[in-house]
């Protein structure tokens, strides 16, 4: 077994889907970046006769430095390649010929879409729709694409989002990612092709770019700094540790029904305000390092998903505690602040120059 899922947790019988008797090739787009990369790993360990094709544009939040104890396994490759671009997709495809599309490339941060909507359109929509199209060219026997339960917009109090709600999304990167999901629902209904959508809450865990909340608190908190909360901090969210997202994703892409949308949560709500105290408390940190900040526009209050689907349908269950998936990844970061530095000084981007595109 790897480093990987013993320095994790034990994937549950419950957890794993039925291993196929045949090795399969999974096209990973978005491979470098925090959700993507853990899955990446994820899928080398518990299949071991998949091969994996890690299709990345390496932007800012593109990390190969996130993958660096599997890019010697024979079954790992990585391709640069931008899916808006057409020529990229197709080589990617015809050199390839996978069997199945796990697609998280995204533009993702919310704060950058409101300033720059434009590239979030150019790669969560117009990418969305070129891997479409070569996978409905190539015959993939499954596309499952990661969404955000941001689609549905604010939730009042009291309950939660299941797949049949309406999508109302309040930013631009939420719109973006519910036009990727009705493209999904396009290439079901018109040309059969078998896919499936993931909505999942928030996710936390090791290699999460420092631009989000959980990094935020606990990269501040280790420097001392000033740790910026929106308005009164009572914003909403529910949160899942990456690991168990991953196992969600493998029981969709095994098991799932063609066309079905899937919530993914662990049922582990938090205000803004709470998180920051709870991690403070954790790390032994003042609470004075709280600074109230002007809110965002736009800002929902309150984001929350009911997993009954994916439970009932595949016995799946998140098996990270928050309490113990908040102490992993305090003391993952607290361990790897060279990983940040590389990150906040711009040096992660020479490992690709050093060790790709000069032909390693």
């Amino acid at each position: 077994m790897s480093e990987y899922v013993e320095e994790n947790y034990e994937l549950s019988e419950m957890n794993k889907a039925e291993e196929p008797a045949k090795s399969k090739i999974v096209l990973v787009t978005g491979g470098a970046g925090f959700i993507g990369s853990n899955f990446v790993r994820y899928i080398l360990d518990t299949y071991t006769e998949y091969k994996v094709i890690n299709f990345d544009k390496l932007t800012y939040a593109g990390n190969l430095n996130n993958l660096t104890s599997v890019e010697d396994n024979a079954n790992y490759v990585f391709m640069k390649g931008d899916i808006a671009n057409k020529k990229d997709v197709k080589n990617v495809f015809e050199e390839f010929n996978p069997d199945f599309v796990v697609h998280f490339a995204a533009e993702s941060h919310v704060d950058r879409s409101i300033i720059n909507p434009d590239i979030f359109l150019q790669t969560n929509i117009i990418g969305t729709q070129n891997l479409l199209n070569f996978a409905r060219e190539h015959k993939i026997e499954k596309f499952v694409l990661v969404s955000t339960d941001e689609v549905y917009g604010s939730v009042e109090n009291g309950r939660s989002s299941v797949e049949e709600d309406r999508m109302d999304p309040n930013n631009p990167y939420a719109a973006s990612k519910a036009a990727a999901e009705f493209l999904i629902r396009v290439a079901h209904q018109t040309y059969g092709q078998r896919v499936n959508v993931v909505r999942s809450c928030n996710n936390y865990g090791k290699y999460q770019f420092p631009e989000k909340l959980i990094p935020i608190i606990i990269n501040n908190a280790i420097k001392g700094n000033k740790i910026p909360i929106y308005g009164d901090g009572k914003n909403t969210r529910s949160w899942i540790n990456v690991f168990d997202h991953c196992t969600a994703i493998d029981k969709v892409l095994h098991l799932g029904r063609a066309g079905e949308i899937y919530n993914v949560a662990a049922d582990d709500e938090c205000c803004n305000i709470d998180l920051a105290e709870k991690i403070l408390k954790m790390m032994n940190k003042p609470l004075d390092l709280i600074e109230y900040v002007f809110d965002r526009p736009g800002h929902d209050f309150r984001y929350s998903v009911e997993a009954s689907k994916l439970r009932n349908e595949f016995g799946w269950k998140p098996s990270v505690s928050f309490e113990d998936g908040l102490s992993e990844t305090i003391e993952w970061y607290e361990n790897h602040q060279d990983w940040i530095e590389s990150i906040l000084s711009g040096d992660y981007v020479n490992y690709y120059l050093e060790n790709y595109e000069n032909g390693k």
